[in-house]
């Protein structure tokens, strides 16, 4: 089949970073340059600064089902390009390199990828482009020498322009390099037909209720205004909020203070002999710390024509899994919500009445978090339908090591951190009878221990703030990893298998079809559903133990830049289980959402393991109806028991 890569250089006022849709929104936005190469034909480079005109042969081509359409990350080149020529474009026929790259675990950028690759010299991408950009593709500041102007056209700098189709030419010479060194392993149709699933999702975006933000956006100045204003009373400062005055102020006071961070101030304020005017003044800093409203500020950013926030969503994002990531808002780390009268509250924050807020809810900060979510709200005559997968990395995690007495008590619709409970103490352990005390160890247990947690593993579950001493921590994991010896062995397994790939290049089938075998210099994990896990360059190494352990070269997902260059990380029995088994929750989520869609029940966000549908607002569209699609077997992952909950509403919430 053949093959047209594509890249386009663009314009806009608006930022990228609020999503290709609300970037093409902008009423100036506008295709520069188009390049393009037909297989292994030159590149050439369309000017439609110069009235150039799309030839003959492409536009053809962009319609031809026999043609595959690429680029790195297809979707800017899609929705920039059906902005202009919406009859020329079918996603369907479109394939997306950057999601090449993820399978692969390599790293986000075009020119990570290249140099991660190995590429030459003359297939790198071009590193005059960050400068030529932001130049030409987004708006100047105007000052006396521009002229004045907003924007930079060719003409005012002719030679840089021609630099620029020079560098619009090389990312079709990289990306192609990139597809023909990353072909020995593409993912499958299913794959493909779900990223189209996730190109419908972006498309449809979420309804932002903007009475509501405006509203959380105006109350949040507000406070903060009334909060500075009693600082200054307090300090007689000219800005209280400053680090450096407030440090010298506590000072004068006979309290010098190293520090104002969080925890600082919370020791601070535990002492009883402060004077309670200091006292005051470390409380407003508190809640001064408290007034972050980025969310609702980024629901306002993104917002489109539409009403609605798109591109919320990162096919593949997480490159070790296959999981998505969030964009934009990022709805994956919103605050949770645990006011029971949320309508009521939406009401008064709506209201505009910071006062009334305040003397409703109390804190006021915290009211607007926990109201973040039920911004998120279906267009006038629809309704949410929700539902998460309950357990799911539990229940996938007991199937694939074979534990059986998990997966009893799960078909039996047990709960599972009293089952849990019972095995590790030999007790009955009921939720709200017997021995419900030892239920939270259970569920700490649950929720730590399945990967090879350790100590570390209960502290980041919070169980020191649960009253638990190291020792009792210690004794949760030594009973949870005698009560569920399979899964213990699931792991050694699993490394086992990994060694024995890359240090003897021997592959290893193990139950559900997990396969673990080496290909061009990387460790494959086969998944049930056919899909593949890459570690890229495995080899031996060494831990911080200095123990022989297991390194690959990948992306630190612990590093904020999404484009980050290639980490040696390490993996071992507990990280491969891991990795294993929240790839196979993520497959299980791929099938929901297939079932889902095709019934008529249109997906507008997910949350981990949890899916937004927003349906109209009747009977024929029910959460049980969702849940039935949710939880189908497939053949790949038949006998695996899933279950989901949910609820049904007019705003998003965490129930």
């Amino acid at each position: 089949m053949r093959t047209l890569y594509i890249d386009i250089e663009t314009y806009s006022d608006r930022a990228i970073d609020y999503g290709v849709h609300a970037y093409v929104d902008a009423d100036n936005f506008q295709i520069l340059l188009f390049a393009y190469a037909f297989d292994d034909e030159d590149v050439e480079v369309i000017d439609f600064t110069a009235g150039e005109k799309l030839p003959e042969r492409v536009a053809e081509a962009l319609v031809d089902p026999n043609i595959i359409k690429t680029a790195f990350n297809a979707n800017f080149e899609i929705m920039c390009l059906a902005s202009v020529f919406p009859e020329l474009i079918k996603p369907e026929q479109w394939e997306c390199d950057k999601i090449l790259a993820h399978y692969h675990s390599i790293g986000a950028s075009l020119a990570t990828v290249g140099k991660a690759l190995g590429l030459p010299e003359d297939k790198q991408k071009d590193a005059r482009g960050k400068r030529l950009i932001t130049y030409f593709c987004k708006p100047c500041k105007p000052t006396k020498r521009n002229g004045g102007r907003t924007r930079n056209l060719p003409e005012h700098a002719s030679e840089d322009w021609e630099v620029f189709k020079e560098y619009n030419r090389q990312d079709v010479v990289t990306e192609r390099a990139i597809r023909h060194e990353l072909e020995w392993l593409r993912p499958d149709k299913s794959e493909h037909d779900l990223w189209l699933i996730d190109r419908k999702i972006n498309c449809r975006g979420v309804h932002i209720d903007m009475a509501l933000v405006d509203a959380a956006i105006k109350i949040n100045e507000d406070y903060t205004d009334t909060l500075i204003a009693r600082a200054k009373e307090l300090t007689g400062l000219e800005n209280p909020n400053s680090v450096a005055q407030l440090k010298e102020w506590f000072r004068l006071n006979g309290h010098p203070i190293a520090s104002l961070n969080k925890e600082t101030v919370e020791e601070m304020l535990k002492d009883d002999n402060l004077h309670p005017v200091l006292k005051e003044v470390l409380r407003i800093r508190a809640r001064l710390g408290k007034t972050s409203i980025k969310k609702y500020i980024a629901m306002r950013d993104s917002l489109c024509s539409d009403l609605r926030a798109h591109d919320l969503f990162q096919f593949y994002g997480a490159s070790r899994t296959g999981r998505w990531a969030g964009r934009n808002i990022q709805l994956q780390n919103l605050p949770r919500n645990y006011i029971d009268d949320l309508e009521n509250a939406r009401e008064a924050v709506k209201s505009g009445d910071m006062e009334w807020v305040k003397l409703m809810y109390g804190n006021v900060p915290d009211t607007l978090s926990q109201l973040i979510r039920t911004a998120i709200t279906p267009e006038a005559g629809k309704k949410f339908v929700v539902a998460d997968f309950s357990a799911i990395e539990a229940r996938v995690l007991a199937w694939l090591a074979d534990e059986t007495w998990v997966l009893d008590a799960f078909r039996a619709g047990k709960d599972i951190y009293c089952e849990t409970a019972s095995q590790m103490f030999g007790v009955v352990v009921e939720k709200h009878g017997q021995n419900s005390e030892l239920r939270q160890k259970g569920k700490v247990a649950v929720l730590s221990c399945g990967y090879g947690g350790g100590v570390g593993a209960l502290l980041n579950m919070g169980g020191d703030k649960m009253g638990l001493s190291e020792q009792e921590m210690q004794h949760i994991i030594t009973r949870w990893r005698k009560s569920s010896p399979h899964i213990v062995q699931f792991w050694y397994t699993l490394e086992k298998a990994a060694r024995r790939a890359i240090q003897r290049k021997l592959s290893t089938t193990l139950p559900h079809g997990i396969k673990f075998m080496s290909s061009h210099g990387h460790l494959l994990v086969r998944l049930p559903s056919k899909r593949y896990l890459v570690y890229l360059n495995a080899r031996m190494g060494t831990n911080k133990f200095g123990d022989p352990s297991i390194v690959y070269d990948g992306v630190d997902m612990t590093k904020k830049a999404a484009g980050a260059a290639l980490a040696e990380l390490e993996t071992y029995s507990g990280k491969l289980a891991e990795n294993i088994t929240q790839a196979v929750a993520r497959d299980c989520l791929a099938i929901a959402m297939k079932n889902v869609e095709a019934a008529g029940y249109p997906i507008v966000a997910h949350i981990h393991d949890e899916v937004v549908l927003e349906v109209p607002d009747t009977d024929k569209y029910n959460l049980d109806e969702a849940i039935r699609l949710m939880t189908q077997n497939v053949d790949w992952n038949e006998g695996l028991p899933l279950n989901a909950a949910g609820f049904e509403s007019y705003f998003y919430m965490k129930d």
